[in-house]
């Protein structure tokens, strides 16, 4: 199976209705910002958590494994997708006889857009607080993107409940306070109300070095801009680019090398993904990004880790190479 066929079939058992290429400028019916109205592939539980005198709610689906193993492996999202877009890995594993658990963080997905500001210590809280609740002692923690920043949190703060860390083309492998000065919050949320679907596509594509066909693109377009028609849009949009300032602001590449569970890092060749990387100065802009070398570089320095390279792959590398994917994944969890 060629790889465009197989990440085409991947991202359809998202079981969420694919629009052609031509529905980004079509009118769009407004989903709440908890996404009411976006399916996702299997049921949605809700957690209660308080994060800063705030009352909340964690969604979160919990899947039961084919046979069980005993073990839990644990989904971390991205920023710029919700976590329905794991469904592929989450059939992985459950017919690997892993009880996989994915949660949105509080300010994604399914979740309460919070009012304040979003902190990673808050949201590995609330993960081991998930945890707690479903009586997990112990998991593997799988992460992508932005969840590879919250994984490394999870996995210094609360080392004895993680078994595994994979760390698929996490973000936060440099400091990217080194680059990019310091925006004030009101300007990037003005740009990041300007962009329309069609400039989000083109977003997507150019710092993810998608290699998907569009049409596997557009549910990521359609979470997004959907919520535009909702009447708590303002505070959706608030809590989005909180997520992207706690990127900037509370960097864990420096915290890495201290990380003692197994980590497997996987990266896709071509992924060269640098939050913030336009506001940079532009003699800057070329040092950001060279996220494989930064992984092998890390994995170096530390006790029990490994990166693994899956070439002609970009930012979605596990719907992009599922059947590498799968292999690098079991075989490490398998250990």
């Amino acid at each position: 199976m060629n790889r465009i066929f197989s990440a085409a079939i991947a991202v359809a058992l998202v079981t969420i209705p694919l629009a052609s290429h031509a529905a980004d400028t079509a009118p769009r019916e407004p989903y709440g910002i908890a996404l009411e109205g976006f399916a996702y592939p299997y049921p949605v539980h809700l957690l209660s958590v308080v994060n800063d005198g705030e009352q909340l709610s964690m969604a979160y689906m919990d899947v039961a494994p084919a046979q069980a193993n005993g073990r839990t492996v644990v989904l971390l999202h991205g920023r710029n997708f919700p976590s329905s877009y794991w469904a592929p890995v989450i059939k992985m594993l459950s017919e690997a006889g892993y009880r996989v658990v994915v949660p949105d963080q509080i300010g994604f997905g399914k979740s309460s857009k919070l009012t304040g500001e979003l902190h990673f210590d808050n949201l590995a809280r609330n993960t081991i607080a998930l945890l707690d609740h479903l009586e997990i002692n112990k998991a593997d923690i799988v992460a992508h993107s932005l969840g590879g920043m919250l994984g490394v949190r999870i996995a210094r703060a609360y080392p004895d409940r993680v078994s595994h860390l994979v760390l698929t083309a996490p973000i936060g492998l440099e400091d990217y306070r080194l680059y990019v000065p310091p925006t004030p919050t009101e300007k990037i949320i003005e740009t990041e109300d300007k962009l329309t679907a069609e400039g989000y596509r083109k977003q997507l594509q150019t710092n993810y070095a998608i290699k998907l066909p569009p049409e596997a693109i557009t549910p990521f377009i359609d979470a997004r801009f959907n919520i535009k028609g909702s009447p708590d849009y303002p505070r959706w949009l608030r809590a989005f680019v909180s997520s992207g300032q706690m990127i900037y602001r509370e960097p864990v590449a420096h915290e890495i090398p201290l990380i003692t569970e197994p980590t497997l890092f996987i990266m896709g060749a071509d992924d060269h993904n640098a939050p913030g990387r336009p506001l940079a100065p532009e003699a800057l802009r070329p040092k950001m990004g060279q996220n494989a070398e930064l992984a092998k570089q890390l994995a170096a320095k530390m006790p029990n880790a490994r990166a693994e390279v899956i070439p002609d792959t970009g930012h979605l590398v596990f719907l992009e190479a599922p059947e590498k994917y799968k292999e690098l994944v079991l075989g490490f969890l398998g250990r």
